[in-house]
């Protein structure tokens, strides 16, 4: 049973991290495409470089959890890299515990009025000519923290797995430490 939460959530955040993957080459070519525009024909478009600052922003926010699942986030590890399997499963679990959930928790809660005061507007670019999705590229703040709760959660799951099987009196046979 706690396999299947582990991999149902890397799963999802596995087809998040894929689908937004490609957002990367459409941002790309969009700049290349607003550059053209701008420097070969003297023609500038708001809305087009709006949509490059949207494109970024969920590259960075629903990419988030799949980067945290393959383990390619940004970590201080002086002394990590060095710990056994069992060690760096106990900073995964006291790290998730202590610090990811409460952080994507207490963000989630405080993001909830700000992006609801964004949609009871239906707030729009204040720029002439600009992108009127303000409201949802706010919401991707709520869908990163839910993302996160949830591969967190996963992460902690599989690490608490990583303990219980290295504490398991059948692995501890297999050591020679009985």
């Amino acid at each position: 049973m706690l396999n299947k939460l582990v991999s149902s959530a890397e799963a999802i955040s596995h087809y998040m991290g894929r689908c937004v993957a490609w957002l990367t080459l459409a941002m790309m070519l969009l700049t290349c495409l607003i550059v053209l525009l701008r420097y070969g024909f003297d023609i500038g478009a708001i809305a087009l470089q709006e949509s490059v600052l949207y494109m970024h922003a969920m590259v960075f926010m629903l990419g988030a959890a799949y980067t945290f699942k393959d383990d390619e986030h940004v970590r201080v590890d002086v002394f990590y890299r060095d710990f056994s399997v069992t060690k760096k499963a106990w900073v995964n679990i006291i790290g998730g515990l202590f610090f990811l959930l409460p952080f994507t928790l207490y963000t989630a809660y405080l993001s909830f009025d700000y992006v609801s005061a964004s949609w009871r507007v239906l707030e729009t670019s204040p720029e002439p000519g600009g992108l009127p999705f303000v409201y949802l590229l706010k919401t991707l703040i709520p869908i990163m923290m839910v993302s996160m709760i949830i591969q967190g959660s996963a992460d902690i799951l599989k690490n608490i797995g990583i303990v219980t099987a290295a504490r398991s009196p059948i692995n501890r046979q297999a050591k020679g430490q009985n």
